[in-house]
């Protein structure tokens, strides 16, 4: 599986403020590319944090992608998958709605009663680990359905955890031109951080959009 991640985030490294409230960094013309990257790929991942923090849809927006996925006989939106340990989606979140199939990969921590819950409220339930979700074995279940390409758009602990787990393939991220500081607000990469084995990255591209500029990297085979 090739797993790209897409993130926005200010000058100083952070997705959202403190208070983990959602933050517009970027305008039209990066929302217009993140809509490409999406409509390019199998499934959408985000953790369950983004999903109460921000009840995303995670669909695309434009007519004209959703027809060219129809033209070469792919559903109109990606798949939506959320990394969920313990069953927290609410089960009247948007990415329960039917509009794209969803997936959830949880924990076998996560109740089988709680489990059923989130199936008739949509979604596909993947026990992947025993008290938190074994991302590599997660994939493996997604590749099994037919994703092929996984775009992860957050937050900072799932993209920590791919990194972390050696699974990332490429990092777009565009950067804003706004400081939002915090010692608490969420960067790009959270989780327990490295002290070694430093995930290394090669720039591929830099272009500026709206106020700001997207940096593409791939990232070093270990």
């Amino acid at each position: 599986m090739h797993v790209v991640v897409n993130a926005a985030e200010s000058v100083d490294g952070k997705l959202a403020t403190r208070r983990r409230e959602q933050l517009r960094i970027s305008g039209e013309e990066d929302f217009a590319r993140v809509d490409r990257v999406r409509a390019r790929s199998d499934a959408v991942m985000v953790g369950v944090g983004t999903v109460l923090a921000d009840d995303p849809h995670l669909t695309l927006d434009d007519a004209a992608l959703r027809a060219e996925r129809g033209e070469a006989d792919r559903p109109p939106h990606p798949a939506r998958v959320v990394v969920d340990s313990s069953g927290r989606t609410p089960p009247d979140a948007r990415i329960l709605d039917g509009a794209a199939t969803t997936y959830l990969l949880v924990s076998e921590a996560t109740t089988p009663a709680r489990r059923e819950d989130l199936a008739d409220a949509g979604a596909e339930v993947i026990p992947a680990g025993e008290d938190r979700v074994d991302l590599a074995a997660g994939l493996d279940a997604l590749a099994d359905r037919g994703v092929d390409r996984l775009m992860v758009e957050g937050g900072g602990e799932v993209i920590f955890s791919l990194f972390e787990a050696g699974l990332v393939d490429e990092l777009s991220v565009y950067v804003g031109s706004m400081i939002v500081g915090g010692r608490d607000a969420p960067t790009l990469a959270d989780g327990e951080g490295f002290t070694e084995n430093f995930p290394r990255l090669d720039l591929t591209d830099v272009e500026r959009l709206d106020d700001g500029v997207v940096l593409s990297y791939d990232v070093r085979a270990e």
